[in-house]
């Protein structure tokens, strides 16, 4: 996250990120006048109970009155009954409340992650991320369903028998109130240091848990490697890491709680011992000793219980913290205030006018400087060059992953920082090198880009993308669900499953990223003949190293540099001798080599 984000949020209060949850809180108000008037009945119940023993012990012992005695027990037994109601729907709504409000949060944090920039991603573990969605807000359920509870009616509980004990024995209760500000003041001061190291934990464990979500999806490299013992004792550094951070969290929470419990009982032993004398001395009844007892425990108690719970809400606070952190992440890439429409119907044109580019993770090196290209619709086009020359930084501005620090990139003679990204990302399919499937059906995920396509749309897709004779051969057919990655597809299948993905999208632009590179030759003809079909009518731009799709094309733009430093056809580039040439005799086919010589 940004460094002025992180600072600007550690410097605020104990609980003040708690705050953030107030908007879920209040979409369901019903809940909340329901768990706030158990908590209040509870509350008042409990408080009613010492002035039925003082009663008691005033009256109906020294009347020896057994129906006065027996009448008293059965009022018990009764608030006993509305005290355990009270309690059961006090847990009902608040838990309910937390499982609810969780559950808002999730979505939303999600939803806004999927929508921030891909700079935000070059930058942040997606590991790191997900530690945030689940762990975190596993703590804030935590939080807002019991702990927030348990919170507010020890708070009721203590306001309550401390105004009772006022009312009880002003003397006896001018003492005991006296102490409050020697237990308040090191309960908000510990509050502090206990966030401060709950979030220190919690983002030691998130960069744990990054690490093993990167080294499990990466198993078989891992073990082909031999890497098991140096990933298991990162690992092990890591976790042993957010243990001694935990640890120091917990060490504060049991300190806090020893002298919060120690300052109350220490102040509620001083205030009886004062009591005492006073019964002794005939200006205090036992009853009211007893009542006042009564209440001082239950203030000691709920202020104890306080204590504990204050540890929990401030981890809890950091954990709120940490996802706001997410959540006030704004993209850099959105769309415009007032979006200009792209022309209908679209016409598939591309143009690169002086585009200058460095990516936001390395500011001191471009990418790109000054490239002009222009590709008329239906035009096929593959861009060539060695490693490092700017390729697939021409598909990251076209897709508008990321806006040219100058020039522009226009899409139908559009500029596309004009354009809502969404509108101009529907008429842009792309099939990548490094194919993403996912853990989900043939079906879906040939559907993801038009998950409203039916299985005769998806079937009649794949077809086209050479892809349906081996799905068939599936025991399940489009329903084979074909694991994380596509662990359970070869690579030639992945790359047929995102062919008919771009085919059932139908755009009029298509990106095609190095689509044949890794496949052995069967493979690579399969693929090529669905690539043939695809590219037919659409205007297309290929990063290609093998010949084959390179003569396709009608035209090639050699980048270098970010530059675009020569252009022509397969025939003219080979003649002029240039970076092409050299290109073409060390990394296209054996057969690059044979022509070379034949055009000289």
């Amino acid at each position: 996250m940004t460094d002025a984000v992180q600072t600007g949020q550690r410097k605020s209060r104990a609980l003040k990120p708690l705050g953030r949850l107030a908007p879920y809180v209040m979409r369901y108000r019903g809940m909340v006048t329901g768990a706030l008037i158990s908590l209040a009945l509870a509350a008042i119940t409990s408080l009613a109970l010492p002035l039925a023993v003082r009663r008691m012990i005033d009256h109906g012992f020294t009347q020896s009155d057994g129906t006065f005695i027996n009448s008293y027990f059965i009022m018990l037994m009764i608030m006993a009954v509305v005290l355990a109601v009270a309690s059961a729907m006090r847990y009902f709504f608040v838990i309910t409340l937390g499982e609810r409000i969780v559950s808002d949060l999730r979505h939303d944090v999600f939803a806004h992650v999927t929508r921030l920039s891909p700079s935000f991603f070059d930058v942040n573990q997606s590991g790191e991320i997900l530690s945030r969605l689940t762990a975190d807000t596993t703590q804030i359920k935590s939080a807002v369903g019991a702990t927030a509870s348990v919170a507010l009616r020890n708070l009721i509980l203590c306001l309550g028998a401390m105004g009772m004990m006022i009312v009880t024995s002003p003397k006896l209760s001018s003492l005991a109130l006296g102490a409050i500000p020697l237990i308040v003041f090191p309960l908000v001061a510990f509050g502090r240091s206990v966030r401060k190291r709950s979030r220190a934990a919690q983002d030691t464990l998130a960069e744990a848990s990054a690490f093993a979500s990167e080294t499990i999806a990466a198993t078989r490299t891992l073990q082909a490697f031999g890497g098991e013992d140096l990933a298991a004792r990162r690992y092990g550094s890591a976790v042993e890491t957010a243990y001694g951070t935990a640890r120091a969290a917990i060490r504060s929470r049991a300190l806090l709680t020893g002298i919060a419990i120690t300052l109350i009982f220490g102040s509620v032993v001083a205030v009886l011992w004062v009591g005492a004398h006073s019964v002794l001395a005939g200006t205090l009844s036992a009853g009211t000793l007893g009542q006042f007892l009564l209440y001082s425990v239950i203030a000691a108690g709920s202020l104890g219980a306080l204590s504990e719970v204050w540890g929990e809400l401030s981890q809890a606070a950091g954990a709120t913290e940490r996802l706001s952190e997410l959540l006030d992440e704004v993209p850099t890439i959105r769309a415009p205030a007032s979006p200009i429409e792209l022309p209908v119907p679209p016409l598939g044109k591309v143009e690169f006018d002086g585009v200058h580019f460095a990516y936001p993770s390395r500011p001191e090196r471009s990418a790109l400087h000054g490239l002009d290209f222009h590709v008329r619709p239906g035009e096929t086009v593959a861009i060539v060059g060695p490693s490092g020359a700017g390729k697939t930084t021409v598909f990251s501005l076209l897709l508008r992953f990321y806006d040219p620090l100058q020039g522009a990139v226009k899409v139908d003679g559009v500029d596309a920082r004009l354009v809502d990204p969404e509108a101009l990302r529907k008429r842009i399919a792309i099939v990548p090198q490094d194919v993403t499937i996912f853990a989900a059906s043939i079906h879906d995920n040939i559907a993801f880009g038009r998950p409203d396509a039916t299985r005769e749309e998806v079937r009649a897709a794949a077809i086209a993308a050479q892809a349906d004779e081996f799905v068939h051969r599936l025991e399940q057919g489009y329903d084979t669900v074909v694991g994380e990655r596509g662990i359970m597809l070869s690579g030639g299948q992945r790359q047929r499953i995102a062919i008919a993905r771009a085919i059932l999208k139908n755009t009029p632009i298509l990106l095609l990223d190095e689509a044949t590179s890794a496949l052995d030759a069967e493979s690579e003809t399969l693929v090529q003949k669905a690539l043939d079909r695809l590219m037919s009518g659409r205007t297309t731009l290929i990063i290609a190293h093998r010949l084959a799709t390179v003569l396709k094309a009608d035209r090639i733009l050699v980048l270098d540099q970010g530059r675009v430093v020569e252009e022509g056809t397969h025939e003219s580039l080979i003649r002029h001798g240039g970076l092409y040439a050299k290109l073409a005799k060390l990394q296209f086919d054996a057969g690059a080599e044979a022509l070379l010589a034949a055009a000289k």
